[in-house]
């Protein structure tokens, strides 16, 4: 994996990327010359290697927003927008990560490159004049804080009634089926697990998180947010499926930071069993400087760890260099302090259901010491680490598989991943 001050994606994605819904306090959008000549809405692709993006793109007078619906994010307003026929450029800022589109109209077309995190893609645009698809499946909705929170069923053929498991996905802007926002192209994990479980008889509930996908309107600002809402959502899932006739034991399955959120709203709301995927087993707070230690000079890494001690006493730091900013800025400090409350291995001793916890030996985010430190936790857990499983849940065998893994829908889950799940359950 590259090297840069990003972390390593289990905490980026939760630290940085806590909220997406919409709010930013970018630059405003910057009126330019002939912006008539390209209103409208555009559909195209971003030409990820084996697996086009599919996004749609509506400009309007005075800026416009992108849509992937892949990856769970719709109409994001665009930072800027600057066009000089035919020179065309527009990028938006999703809590701290710069997307540019840097191309050009040409024959009712729009094309040119698109850059983000130092990689860069071919973009093509042409005019949409067909109306929006209605999303199929299975949802069902709930009332949370905030508003109503809507998540998709799958059910195993038949007349049930069926046991259900809660699908929670992991860190920042990552969507029902396992997709981040922030990553080109899609890897279904969690889809996959929850088709996996229908065809065994198991029904599954997974849904798109706060600020994200269909719940992007619950997001709300980054500064209000805490790691308690989310807990607070996965129990009042759980609550609402142990009260419909349409289910009978009730688990969760929780995946990288949602198996935190899983075990605590589990012992809340009172489940029937817990699965723990790829969960880290240290606070958060460890992970966190392991991960920095590696990339901060030493002055910055003293500074880090007295934010960190602030933040643990459930204090602000007053201020942070400009090199900590994106870790620590003072809008994400009341959610850190909300996280670092909770300790994996006190949570899940806590809990009297049973527990299966899985570790991958491919996890490049989450190594397996930390499946094992939760089993350790846990004297009655069982215990299931699966060789080459990455942290995507796919097999591997080196690291060019494993950034590839991502985005490759078409890479089924590692083999023992499923029989152990189901062998647990049943």
């Amino acid at each position: 994996m590259k090297k840069t001050l990003r972390l390593g994606t289990l905490v980026v994605l939760m630290i940085l990327l806590t909220s997406c819904s919409g709010n930013t306090e970018d630059a405003p959008i910057e009126e330019a010359s002939s912006m008539q000549k390209i209103t409208g809405t555009w559909k195209g692709s971003i030409q990820i290697p084996n697996q086009p993006l599919p996004i749609f793109v509506e400009f309007e007078k005075d800026g416009g927003t992108l849509s992937i619906p892949v990856q769970g994010l719709r109409d994001f307003p665009f930072s800027t927008v600057e066009f000089n026929d035919p020179a065309l450029v527009f990028d938006l800022n999703i809590q701290g990560q710069r997307l540019v589109f840097d191309g050009k109209l040409e024959d009712d077309k729009i094309s040119g490159d698109f850059t983000q995190q130092g990689q860069t893609f071919p973009f093509e645009l042409t005019p949409d004049t067909a109306e929006e698809t209605v999303e199929d499946g299975d949802f069902m909705e709930i009332e949370v804080a905030g508003g109503t929170m809507k998540a998709e069923v799958e059910r195993p053929e038949g007349k049930g009634p069926f046991p259900a498991m809660l699908i929670i996905a992991g860190s920042g802007p990552t969507d029902r089926d396992g997709n981040s926002m922030m990553l080109p192209g899609k890897n279904d994990s969690l889809k996959m697990v929850a088709e996996e479980l229908a065809a065994n008889g198991i029904a599954s509930i997974r849904y798109d998180k706060r600020g994200v996908g269909m719940n992007q309107a619950l997001g709300g600002s980054e500064a209000d947010l805490r790691f308690d809402d989310y807990i607070a959502d996965a129990a009042a899932w759980v609550e609402h499926l142990k009260s419909d006739d349409a289910f009978t034991e009730v688990g969760i399955i929780g995946h990288s930071e949602g198996s935190l959120i899983g075990m605590v709203a589990a012992d809340q709301a009172s489940a029937d069993s817990f699965i723990s995927i790829a969960g880290a087993g240290r606070p958060i707070d460890e992970v966190l400087m392991e991960q920095l230690a590696a990339q901060l000079a030493e002055n910055l890494m003293n500074e880090a760890r007295q934010i960190i001690s602030q933040l643990k006493k459930g204090e602000q730091a007053a201020t942070v260099s400009p090199e900590l900013q994106s870790v620590f800025r003072p809008s994400v400090q009341p959610y850190m302090i909300s996280w670092l409350a909770y300790d994996p291995q006190k949570e899940v001793a806590a809990l009297e259901i049973p527990v299966l916890i899985i570790g991958g030996t491919a996890d490049s985010q989450v190594p397996v010491s930390d499946a094992e430190s939760l089993h350790a936790a846990h004297s009655e857990s069982k215990l299931l680490i699966i060789d080459d499983m990455n942290h995507v849940l796919k097999t591997v065998s080196d690291e060019s598989e494993n950034e590839s893994a991502y985005s490759n829908p078409d890479l089924p889950l590692a083999g023992e991943l499923m029989k152990g799940i189901v062998e647990f359950l049943k």
